[in-house]
């Protein structure tokens, strides 16, 4: 028998997602579909590996603790520890026999690592599968009473420094449980219909179920977005209704006097400036949409082909220091690149990849770029500065600290989305305005 025949396609692929984005740095959602392919899953086949995937990233904090209290050694072979999540995953979240999760999680061992270590993953899940993941959770974590974010991070499978950063944001501890959890839940697949180029309606005809916040918003009940025709065809696209919101925040703000120039200061990969393109065209405004990077150039033309009417182009441009002149523009958009905490739901490693040293070189940029694109937009014109981040430094803390440096723009509001309150990403938004 050769190597690996034993174990199903759907954990072996599961396996090289979860390598991948150990070694790679990959995404899941970004290698799951290559993964998928590559050993030609679909169907049923494919949903388990799906959910197994984005499950075992989810929780793998909680599952860790849980794996280390049943090593009679501290230390794991990373490569065994990735089998080992799976394997805890299907015994305390999925449907999954307790036999055939043991029995598949050796085998997927002896095929992956070697014969060394089957023995200590059979001991290992046979003594997770004693007992269920809140037996579990109250075993490992911290006193809830003695240490509550301790507590919530074991919990809820967050790191503690990210606990205590939501939870400062969120202002409000009672809330802080349904935050988290609902980070961990699967999100809603959300389609934009880019206006002038598709409806509502037709979406609705797809399948979908009409959003709730934004007007051009559908839900996508099942299925293959991209065999949505709209879809494939770029007339509409997948956009989480935050996203959308933010958007809709830079033209629906009252403006006086000219509105034709509109900037997309961090355009990349092309959602919002697809849709700020088709909004555009309705109404005699044309979008520049700049990226830094040229990869992600390349993608916000892809992206934006059916809208192109809205556009004056893409170029690629540090967004900081740009090559057109001040007072340009009517309408900035500055979506800033962020640690992306107000996407958990979607990017579940990214919880285990960010660290508070990142804000050090995150924020300063955020300010360099909304003071750039403050200075892009004329007297009159607005300015709407977003992150998918809820986390103060990213968000009030950036704008309180530009706008204290200058006495030509002034906020006019704020507004920030919470995954739990609002069944979107976290999005915030602040709309400024320059006189």
């Amino acid at each position: 028998m050769a190597k690996g025949d034993r174990v199903d396609a759907s954990r072996l692929a599961a396996y090289d997602v979860l390598r991948a984005v150990r070694l790679d740095d990959a995404y899941a959602n970004l290698a799951l579909p290559h993964v998928l392919t590559e050993h030609k899953l679909a169907g049923r086949d494919a949903a388990f590996t799906t959910e197994l995937v984005s499950g075992t990233i989810r929780w793998q904090g909680t599952y860790d603790a849980i794996i280390d209290a049943c090593l009679t050694k501290p230390r794991l072979e990373a490569k065994v520890r990735d089998a080992l999540r799976l394997g805890v995953h299907q015994l305390l979240a999925m449907r999954v026999p307790d036999h055939a999760a043991i029995s598949t999680s050796v085998d997927l061992v002896r095929a992956r690592v070697g014969v060394g270590p089957t023995g200590l993953t059979n001991a290992v899940l046979r003594k997770v599968s004693a007992d269920d993941l809140d037996t579990w959770i109250e075993r490992v974590a911290p006193d809830r009473a003695l240490d509550p974010v301790g507590f919530a991070s074991i919990a809820h499978s967050h790191p503690r420094w990210v606990v205590e950063a939501l939870g400062e944001a969120l202002g409000t501890a009672a809330e802080l449980s349904a935050l988290l959890s609902a980070d961990n839940a699967a999100p809603k697949v959300m389609l934009v219909a880019r206006p002038g180029l598709s409806s509502v309606d037709e979406l609705i005809a797809a399948g979908g179920v009409r959003g709730t916040l934004s007007p051009y918003a559908v839900e996508l009940a099942g299925g293959d977005p991209s065999a949505v025709p709209a879809v494939a065809q770029g007339r509409a696209g997948v956009q989480d209704e935050g996203s959308q919101l933010v958007a809709l925040a830079l033209v629906e703000a009252a403006l006086d006097g000219r509105d034709e120039r509109w900037l997309d200061v961090c355009s990349g990969p092309g959602g919002k400036a697809a849709l700020l393109a088709a909004l555009a065209a309705r109404q005699g405004a044309r979008v520049l949409a700049n990226e830094s990077q040229h990869h992600r150039a390349k993608l916000v033309v892809r992206g934006t082909r059916a809208a192109a009417s809205g556009l004056s182009g893409v170029v690629t441009g540090d967004g900081t220091r740009p090559p057109w002149r001040e007072g340009t523009f009517d309408r900035t958009l500055v979506d800033a690149p962020c640690s992306g905490l107000g996407a958990l739901r979607r990017r579940p490693e990214s919880r285990w990849r960010r660290t508070p040293q990142d804000l050090d070189v995150l924020v300063p940029l955020q300010r360099d770029l909304l003071a750039s694109a403050i200075s892009s937009t004329r007297p009159g014109g607005v300015i709407v500065y977003a992150t998918c981040s809820p986390v103060l430094a990213e968000t009030t803390g950036v704008v309180t600290a530009v706008l204290a440096g200058r006495d030509d723009a002034h906020l006019e509001g704020t507004r920030q989305l919470w995954p739990h309150r609002d069944g979107t990403d976290a999005m915030f938004i602040a709309t400024i305005r320059r006189h």
